[in-house]
């Protein structure tokens, strides 16, 4: 007998966006057998350009659950405005007991953060950045705390529309550390 699908390829669909497995954990549960392992995944995909999503897979294999967690992050994608390769403006988000503080930073800087938030960034496509995870350190916290901060960033452009101002009266006195806003300097 034959196998079906076996000299099949399996065709990459190559749509710009990046994986990273920001977790993998193994659950046991005891049976009357013995233990069975199941696997969690906390998966993070991005476009590098400002489109990042996460997601988290459970299954009994790990490929199988890093591919779920895949699906589920593609399905979740938002978009974070970027300001010359860091975030619009520093903000703290918060899940569970686990809060990270995200500050934009000058060019150079470099991404200073944990193993986490470092992973969706460098999905998102931020270049510099200053981080501080406060409380707890559980990945699936943090994760959740910096989608939540990377959720309520505002592009210059809402922030200006908010207030009731055009944008480049906003650019003129709203600043990020030692430069204006947006600007190259």
């Amino acid at each position: 007998m034959a196998r079906m699908g076996r000299n099949k390829k399996k065709e990459a669909v190559d749509d710009g966006f990046v994986d990273k497995i920001v977790h993998i954990n193994r659950v046991a549960k005891v049976v009357k057998g013995g233990r069975r392992f199941s696997f969690t995944a906390i998966v993070v995909v991005g476009n590098g350009e400002g489109t990042v999503g996460v997601g988290y897979g459970k299954a009994n294999e790990v490929p199988e659950a890093i591919r779920k967690g895949t699906v589920k992050a593609r399905a979740n994608l938002v978009e974070v405005p970027l300001v010359d390769g860091t975030i619009a403006h520093e903000i703290q988000g918060d899940a569970g007991a686990g809060s990270v503080l995200l500050k934009p930073a000058s060019p150079g800087t470099g991404v200073i953060a944990g193993p986490a938030v470092r992973a969706i960034m460098d999905a998102v496509g931020v270049r510099n950045l200053l981080s501080k995870s406060l409380g707890s350190n559980n990945p699936n916290n943090v994760v959740r705390a910096v989608f939540d901060g990377l959720n309520r960033l505002e592009s210059p452009a809402q922030y200006a529309h908010r207030l009731g101002k055009t944008e480049e009266e906003v650019l003129e006195t709203y600043t990020v550390g030692d430069r204006v806003w947006g600007s190259r300097a």
